[in-house]
């Protein structure tokens, strides 16, 4: 079913055409995969929220970082016919979704989202003509977090360059630092590797992971990619097989690691934990990608009900209270994003955010605006997955460079 032809039903029930949010209190079931100190609060300010609207909140979390297991249980959900009120739902995945006929269209509060948002996101909230997706923030992907009391002790400056990445990680090693907290998850791999392939350029990244062009994949240039790959890997300590981000945010955190390559959801762990940017620990862009972003943007989406006439109330005003100003506020000032409504006041946040804000706007108008790979941005799960596959697996064994480049344009293949 087109939405086209779900509009027109819901419309002619009175569910699309001026739906006021204190109708009937129905409850919503919202999966989402945001479990950790600092995610759970952010989504903590969602439920309050709604709750004060008079909805019930019927929470549906389902742990890990990169919502791999939660997309697996909203499958389960849907084909069983028990799909959720809402769904934390990301990139191409969106129109996969709408294609299926199951999401139901928010226009009817959309009125103004198309003037306050990015239009590299504004594009990706649609499927059919029509809203379907509801956005929350922006998160970039390219930081590197870096415990400045570690950095102090090194006597190291924060790299701008792979050399000056490399000589301060050498001299946190001499002071019996561990260099790099890295996790030992698919995601993680991919997120450094896409950070490194970043730094060869905006336009590089846009056409090895998004147009996915067979002669910058094979390029002498994601040789390199590897190469550096491989040798940031010789600061990685031997017990992150297996563990979370989270994890290894906390080792940066207590100062047992100095570096670590992460998005900014990691920030919201730092805050959580009472530590100020600038003074216990420093944001910086990853080396060689100071006038790029990688964007990561988690978004709703809004299933089919049962009763659909009674659950519509609630997923509009859920859509509604998403992109309203005050909770884009207050929910990147809990998960260490950015608000994805372009206009909110950033006077509340710390100077990571600002600096996060000021170098998207100028990636945006300087084209180097560039959605993540690892984050399911850039490409759908298959092609998505093919990559990983080949990255996890050089980071995982003997394999060298050339012929993990020969690999990844195979692997680009899959679509």
């Amino acid at each position: 079913m087109k939405f086209r032809a779900i509009m027109g039903a819901l419309c002619a029930a009175g569910l699309m055409c001026g739906v006021s949010a204190v109708q009937a209190a129905e409850s919503v079931e919202v999966l989402h995969w945001w479990t950790s100190g600092g995610e759970s609060k952010a989504v903590g300010v969602l439920k309050d929220d709604m709750t004060k609207q008079g909805y019930t909140w019927k929470d549906f979390a389902v742990a890990g970082g990169a919502g791999a297991a939660a997309m697996t249980a909203l499958k389960t959900q849907v084909i069983s016919g028990n799909a959720p009120s809402a769904a934390q739902i990301k990139g191409p995945l969106i129109q996969d979704w709408a294609s299926q006929g199951v999401l139901v269209p928010i226009d009817s509060v959309a009125g103004d989202w198309k003037k306050n948002l990015p239009p590299e996101i504004d594009k990706i909230m649609h499927a059919d003509g029509h809203y379907v997706a509801a956005p929350f923030s922006v998160h970039r992907v390219n930081w590197l977090y870096i415990n400045k009391a570690a950095l102090d002790k090194a006597g190291g400056k924060v790299p701008t360059s792979w050399p000056e990445f490399f000589a301060v990680a050498d001299k946190m090693k001499a002071a019996g630092i561990q260099p790099i907290a890295m996790g030992g998850q698919p995601w993680q791999d991919l997120t450094l590797w896409e950070d490194v392939v970043l730094s060869q350029g905006a336009d590089f990244y846009r056409k090895a992971l998004v147009d996915l062009d067979e002669k910058t994949l094979t390029s002498d240039k994601m040789v390199q990619v590897f190469d550096t790959v491989r040798k940031i890997q010789g600061y990685f300590d031997a017990g992150r097989t297996g563990r979370d981000w989270n994890l290894a945010t906390a080792m940066v955190i207590n100062g047992k690691a100095g570096m670590q390559f992460m998005g900014d959801w990691a920030k919201g762990e730092f805050s959580n934990a009472g530590k100020k940017s600038g003074t216990d620990f420093i944001c910086a862009a990853v080396p060689g990608t100071e006038k790029a972003y990688t964007f990561n943007v988690d978004s709703f989406v809004f299933f089919q009900q049962k009763d659909q006439k009674a659950a519509t109330p609630g997923q509009l005003a859920l859509a509604k209270t998403i992109m309203s100003p005050d909770f884009q506020e207050q929910f990147s000032l809990y998960k260490g994003s950015i608000p994805v409504r372009l206009g909110v006041s950033m006077a509340k946040f710390d100077d990571c955010a600002k600096k996060s804000y000021a170098d998207e706007q100028v990636a945006i108008k300087a084209g180097g605006y560039v959605p993540s790979l690892a984050h399911g941005m850039a490409q759908p799960d298959a092609a998505a997955g093919a990559i990983s596959d080949v990255v996890t697996k050089f980071m995982n064994s003997q394999e060298d460079s050339k012929s993990a480049v020969q690999a990844l344009a195979k692997a680009a293949k899959t679509r």
